[in-house]
């Protein structure tokens, strides 16, 4: 499963297009069919969690000539197939930073805010469960 913490301009629309989106931890293996949560990204005056959805299309972005060190960007269509009941973002993860401790909440805070740009990310078993109770 994945997540993606990106600009959302309406956060109860039906369906999401996010174009050329850096991808990090797996992210650059989505496809077609996929579930996905997704995170307005408080960056961008978003609240965090928000959706759940599938990806109804995915297409790699070709990497640009001439640039050595490149990360992988994908461009996805998403279908929302439901609405978060409560919230989770930056505030309520930001305590959970003990790298090594396995829970699902520091899985999501290391994987989206301890770089604070904006990805598509694999995340575990674990964490798409936890994700799942938010709705």
């Amino acid at each position: 499963m994945f997540a993606i913490k990106a600009e959302v301009s309406e956060p109860s629309a039906q369906t999401f297009a996010f174009t050329a989106q850096k991808t990090m931890y797996g992210g650059k293996h989505i496809a077609r069919g996929d579930t996905i949560f997704v995170f307005a990204s408080e960056n961008e005056g978003g609240s965090g969690l928000i959706a759940r959805g599938v990806v109804t299309s995915a297409k790699a972005v070709p990497k640009k000539r001439g640039v050595v060190r490149q990360t992988p960007r994908v461009s996805i269509t998403v279908s929302r197939t439901s609405l978060a009941k409560r919230r989770l973002g930056r505030s309520e993860l930001k305590s959970f930073s003990d790298w090594n401790d396995r829970r699902p909440e520091t899985e999501l805070n290391f994987k989206f805010y301890r770089q604070a740009t904006n990805k598509i990310v694999g995340v575990s078993d674990r964490a798409a469960a936890f994700l799942h109770r938010f709705f």
